[in-house]
């Protein structure tokens, strides 16, 4: 095996982790932002140390990732085609970000390991990729905004003689935790994916067999990037989900959050589904805004958003297998 094709392709998948933390960082934090709990650089530097501390949690996510979307391809040609799946994804985060587009690193990585698969003649575990990726990919969205939905009417009901201003202040001090929560669960799933992709660049390399433990130094690789990426900040995706989906208050940023942080943690520690904290935060932020009047939420934003979901997975895939074919091209013929 090619150390130098190894070397590279955990480069680009260190990489991947650090545009996977500019791109989410608004996730964790867009609504406590905009609700004014908590300021910007503050958010973020809460959002990077709390990925980090998330990333240690668990493995179930990266094993999905590692062994259960794509056989486990061979040699050189097998790791330039992990590769291509990992440029495929940059890319499209790099569009979607550039646009401020929130959509899903998870798809697009996810996106990128199919296309290259196909290209690179491997086969793609279908029942896999359709009950880890595609199902949780339609379901948590739901999930999300009945979930908000119910978790805000709870809430009004319970502060319903309540003051107001007293309740909003009480819900912004609520929001450091419920944001803390978003951003462990966010660094739970997302180091999680890249640590499946490092994994196995190292089974392909036959540095270490498929059920090995995850390197410690892999974990830590991981964390870090994403922690990195993470305090770099995602100013634009921050005020699409902060804004222009619905002008939030503490308490509807208190249930979103705390919405989607308990998706997050559920789909993890019991359905090792790799789901999007993208999807999660916003269709719970579409739910709880739901709650003040159906046309509170800015649907028109809300529809060009879900339209990136449904695009992110084959334009992934259509850039990675571009990417195998020019890497093909270059080093492999």
């Amino acid at each position: 095996m090619d150390t130098f094709a190894l070397v590279v392709t955990i480069g680009v998948a260190l990489g991947f982790t650090y545009t996977n933390g500019f791109h989410d960082s608004a996730n964790a934090i867009a609504t406590s932002v905009s609700t004014r709990a908590l300021t910007p650089r503050a958010a973020l530097a809460m959002a990077a140390v709390m990925n980090l501390a998330g990333a240690f949690l668990g493995s179930g996510v990266a094993k999905t990732v590692s062994k259960g979307l794509i056989e486990t391809p061979h040699g050189n040609r097998g790791m330039w085609i992990l590769f291509a799946a990992l440029v495929g994804a940059i890319v499209w985060n790099l569009i979607t970000w550039y646009f401020g587009l929130p959509s899903s690193s998870s798809h697009a990585l996810f996106g990128g390991m199919v296309g290259a698969a196909l290209a690179g003649g491997i086969g793609v575990l279908w029942d896999g990729v359709v009950d880890k990726v595609v199902i949780p990919m339609f379901v948590s969205p739901v999930v999300g905004l009945v979930a908000g939905y119910l978790v805000m009417v709870v809430i009004l009901w319970m502060f319903r003689r309540a003051n107001p201003h007293k309740a909003k202040r009480g819900f912004r001090i609520a929001q450091t935790v419920s944001a803390a929560a978003m951003a462990l669960g966010h660094g739970l799933q997302d180091a999680q994916k890249t640590m499946g992709i490092v994994v196995l660049a190292l089974v392909i390399a036959d540095v270490q067999a498929a059920d090995d433990a995850i390197p410690l130094w892999v974990k830590i690789a991981c964390a870090v990037m994403l922690s990195l990426g993470t305090y770099a900040g995602g100013w634009r995706i921050m005020r699409t989900l902060g804004r222009k989906i619905i002008e939030l208050d503490p308490p509807q940023g208190f249930a979103a959050e705390t919405t989607g942080a308990s998706i997050m943690f559920g789909s993890a520690f019991l359905f090792h589904a790799p789901i999007s904290t993208t999807h999660v935060i916003t269709s719970a932020i579409m739910g709880v805004g739901a709650t003040k009047r159906v046309n509170a939420v800015r649907w028109g934003v809300a529809k060009n958003i879900i339209l990136g979901w449904f695009i992110t997975m084959p334009a992934a895939a259509l850039v990675a297998a571009i990417s195998f074919w020019l890497v093909n091209l270059a080093f492999v013929n």
